[in-house]
C-alpha cells in the first residue's frame, strides 16, 4: 500500500507542474495582464515602467514562472493586490470553511441517497421505485440557488428557527453551533447531490442484483438481507466512491453560488471576490490550492478501493 502511494504521488509531479504552468501563465492572456491589475487604468508609461521594475515582470515569463513555483512549493503563494495580506492566510481562513461545509453536504446527500438508492434497487419497476426516481430527478432539476432561498423563507424567514446568513463555527469548538450555522447551505447542496448518488448507487446496486453470484447466493438459500449486505452493497460501492470523491472535491471550489446566497465565508466566494477586483497572486494560489486538494481526495478514493475490496492488488 505505501510502494501504491508514492508511486501514485510520483505521478502526480507531472500534473501538478502542468497544472501550475497554467495557472501562472493564464494571467498574462487576461486583458490588462498583471500590470494593468497593479497599476490602474490611468497610469502614467513612468508609472508602468517603475511597477514593471519592482515586481520583476520585466524578466523573462519563464524565469518568472519558476520563481513563483518555487516560493510556492516553500508556502509562500505571494500577497493579495487588494488587501496587502499574505495569500496563503487568507486561503487559511476561508479553507477550513470550505471543507467542513463540503463534508456536511455530503454526508447529508449519502444519508438521503443511500437509503433511496436501496429502496428503489431491491423494488425495481414497483411505484416505489417510480417515486424514488422521481426524486433523483426532481434534486437534480431545481436550482440550488432556488432551494437555498426557499429554505431562508421557510427557516429563517417564517419559522424564525435558523440564521439567513450563515457564518463559520468550528466543529470542535461548538457542535451545536456549527450545525446551527451550516445546516441550510449543508442541506441545499446536500439535497441536490442525493439525487446524484441515489442514481448512480442505484444504476450500480441494479447491475450486482443481476449478477450470476447473486442467483447463486440465493440457490443456496441464503437471505435478502445477508445478500445485499455482504455482497451486493460492497460490489456496488466501488463505482459509488469515485462519484462521492468527484463530488467533494467539486464542493471545495464549486459551490459558488450556494455560498454567495448564504454569504457563507467559503473559498468560493473568494475565488469570486479575487476575479472581480482582479487579485491576480489571489486567483493564482486559490486555483492551486483547490487543484491540490482535487488530486489528493482522488488519491484517497483510491487507497478506499482496497478497503472496499480485497481483491484489488496495488503491488
Amino acid at each position: 500500500m505505501i510502494g501504491f502511494i508514492l508511486r501514485r504521488l510520483l505521478h502526480l509531479v507531472p500534473v501538478l507542474l502542468a497544472a501550475s504552468a497554467l495557472i501562472f501563465f493564464m494571467m498574462y492572456g487576461v486583458p490588462g495582464g498583471p500590470i494593468g491589475a497593479l497599476v490602474g487604468e490611468n497610469a502614467t508609461p513612468e508609472q508602468i515602467a517603475e511597477v514593471t521594475r519592482r515586481f520583476g515582470l520585466d524578466r523573462p515569463v519563464i524565469i518568472q514562472y519558476f520563481d513563483w513555483l518555487w516560493r510556492a512549493l516553500n508556502g509562500d503563494l505571494g500577497v493579495s493586490l487588494h488587501s496587502r495580506v499574505p495569500v496563503m492566510q487568507l486561503i487559511g481562513e476561508r479553507l477550513p470553511a470550505t471543507l467542513q461545509l463540503a463534508a456536511a453536504a455530503t454526508v447529508l446527500g449519502l444519508l438521503i441517497g443511500i437509503p433511496i438508492a436501496l429502496a428503489s434497487a431491491l423494488h425495481q419497476g414497483s411505484w416505489l421505485d417510480r417515486i424514488l426516481s422521481g426524486w433523483g430527478a426532481l434534486a437534480l432539476g431545481v436550482p440550488t440557488f432556488w432551494v437555498g432561498i426557499l429554505l431562508i423563507l421557510l427557516f429563517a424567514v417564517e419559522l424564525r428557527l435558523l440564521p439567513a446568513a450563515s457564518a463559520y463555527v468550528p466543529f470542535w469548538q461548538s457542535p451545536l453551533g456549527m450545525l446551527r450555522a451550516t445546516i441550510l447551505p449543508a442541506a441545499t447542496l446536500g439535497l441536490y447531490v442525493s439525487g446524484i448518488f441515489a442514481r448512480f448507487l442505484r444504476g450500480s446496486l441494479i447491475a450486482e442484483l443481476n449478477a450470476d453470484y447473486v442467483r447463486t447466493a440465493r440457490s443456496k438459500g441464503l437471505s435478502e438481507g445477508v445478500i445485499v449486505a455482504r455482497h451486493v452493497m460492497r460490489n456496488a460501492l466501488l463505482p459509488f466512491i469515485t462519484i462521492v470523491g468527484i463530488m467533494l472535491a467539486g464542493f471545495i471550489g464549486g459551490s459558488v453560488v450556494t455560498e454567495a446566497v448564504f454569504t457563507y465565508p467559503g473559498m468560493g466566494r473568494l475565488v469570486i471576490q479575487a476575479i472581480s477586483s482582479r487579485d491576480y497572486p489571489l486567483i493564482q494560489g486559490s486555483i492551486l490550492v483547490i487543484l491540490a486538494i482535487y488530486i489528493l481526495i482522488n488519491l484517497m478514493v483510491d487507497v478506499l478501493y482496497v478497503y472496499i475490496d480485497p481483491r484489488i492488488d496495488y503491488d
